[in-house]
């Protein structure tokens, strides 16, 4: 369950792997495509680099080894502090919901390799202990030296923001330097900047399956969706997803398959359609509350919307 670009044939086009995920970049000029593609490679092989759990090396792992043994501090890389800076924002107007400080709770929840690695497992995640969280605030951070101190135990973990804040600098990025608008796709993180096709940039919700649910056009807003159907594995207690609610520790119940937002930025919609899947039931009125647009489609398939999100099947009918 994904948001992903829909084909268009004059629009130039670049896919490619990285950061565990397929990327594509769509751009109205077709001749842009392959440097487009050629800076957010090299843009997302730095970001691997600062944030993934996932790599010994990366700057998030070699903080979270000094502070197994005890409150622990660096100086970070332009990139990682950037990438921190967008996570305690998203927290904040969250109000926690969304926290970087989550990483031992989802490795407890058994997300402690690439996803892919996880479902291969012979064997299903025995681990159900509840991992502390110790909270946004307990990040102390300073812009204007790079310095992240964080309390013992605690393992950063960017992944409800890296990918769409990654989007939204490219985006920016490529407009900057390169002629023509661009859509930036990472893992179904979406944002656009510069010029938009004529009926503007054509996005697919999808279903598990693949199934086009409906289809909505951008002409400058960020669209991210948050799953609880894709990234999952067996635990001696059940199926997990990689969700996490920072207020128990634990696992977020999946009251909703997918929830897909729309924001001025494709941050700001996937840390709003994260904090959804954690509030559950609660999330559509918390939407309406931040003046999100928002389709929210339960377990059963049953799509519930808020205030501004398209309704119908005409942007559907139009790209097919």
């Amino acid at each position: 369950m994904s948001t992903a670009p829909v084909p268009e044939p004059l629009l130039g086009r670049a896919s490619f792997r990285a950061i565990s995920t397929t990327n594509t970049i769509l751009t109205t000029d077709p001749r842009a495509a392959g440097p487009a593609a050629r800076i957010a490679r090299a843009y997302l092989a730095e970001l691997d680099r600062a944030v993934s759990r996932f790599r010994p090396d990366s700057e998030v792992s070699l903080l979270a080894a000094r502070a197994r043994a005890g409150a622990a501090s660096a100086f970070v890389s332009p990139v990682f502090a950037d990438h921190l800076d967008a996570a305690l924002r998203m927290a904040r107007i969250t109000g926690g919901l969304v926290d970087p400080t989550v990483g031992s709770a989802v490795v407890a929840s058994g997300y402690d390799a690439d996803i892919e690695t996880i479902r291969v497992r012979r064997f299903p995640t025995a681990d159900t202990r509840r991992a502390a969280v110790p909270g946004w605030r307990a990040v102390h951070f300073s812009s204007a030296t790079r310095r992240v101190a964080v309390p013992r135990g605690t393992l950063l973990d960017l992944g409800a923001t890296a990918k769409a804040y990654a989007a939204d600098v490219l985006a920016a990025l490529l407009c900057g330097q390169l002629p023509g608008g661009f859509l930036v796709d990472l893992g179904g993180d979406i944002a656009v900047a510069g010029a938009t096709p004529a009926a503007g940039w054509q996005i697919g919700i999808e279903d598990d399956e693949g199934r086009v649910l409906q289809v909505v056009a951008s002409t400058g807003t960020g669209v991210a969706t948050s799953s609880t159907r894709l990234r999952r594995w067996s635990s001696a207690t059940g199926e997990r997803h990689h969700i996490v609610d920072p207020r128990t520790g634990l696992t977020a119940p999946a009251t909703w398959a997918l929830v897909t937002c729309a924001a001025a930025t494709a941050v700001e919609a996937n840390a709003a359609a994260t904090a959804a899947v954690v509030l559950g039931p609660e999330a559509p009125a918390w939407l309406e509350e931040q003046g999100i647009a928002a389709r929210l489609d339960r377990l059963d398939g049953a799509p519930v919307t808020t205030p501004g999100w398209p309704v119908g099947d005409l942007a559907r009918r139009s790209a097919s």
